[in-house]
């Protein structure tokens, strides 16, 4: 497969976004819907880190909230759309559209400056004020550790009882 880079740095924080959601599809794709569902760890406090199943809701929700609040930024006033607990199958769709809607807040502003990208501020539910490539950077981290999570999930003894 020829890979198709993106010009700038925005083009750049995309592509990566990218890439680390192709690497988490690909973990997901290769577990069953039962293992999926399982039930991980009893012992957290976070209802979104339960199961593979709810880390997978909270990475595709989290990813909308990321691109709403940087359309929200660029003056395109957006609604976060809605996320429904999914099936695996659904999970690496919803996922895949998750990063076309990041594409799509992006298209067209893939060469921005570095004063234009810092110029860009968002404000962010942990009261953190971002910019345009912090934002980004955070949202690839985010899919890095759930991806990590996951594959802990998947590996280590404590995780493997439901």
């Amino acid at each position: 497969m020829t890979r198709v880079y993106r010009k700038g740095g925005v083009g750049a924080m995309m592509d990566e976004y990218e890439r680390a959601g192709v690497e988490l599809g690909r973990v997901i794709e290769g577990i069953d819907d039962a293992a999926f569902e399982r039930t991980r760890d009893r012992e957290t406090k976070d209802e979104s880190c339960r199961s593979i199943q709810t880390v997978m809701h909270h990475v595709v929700r989290a990813g909308y909230g990321y691109a709403t609040r940087i359309r929200n930024a660029m003056g395109v006033p957006t609604e976060r759309p809605e996320v429904t607990q999914p099936s695996r199958a659904q999970s690496l769709e919803g996922l895949r559209k998750m990063l076309d809607f990041t594409v799509a807040t992006l298209d067209g502003h893939w060469e921005m400056t570095d004063d234009e990208i810092t110029a860009i501020k968002m404000d962010t539910p942990w009261n953190v004020s971002y910019d345009l490539e912090q934002a980004m950077e955070h949202a690839i981290v985010h899919i890095l550790r759930h991806r990590r999570q996951i594959e802990r999930f998947l590996s280590e003894p404590q995780f493997q009882k439901g």
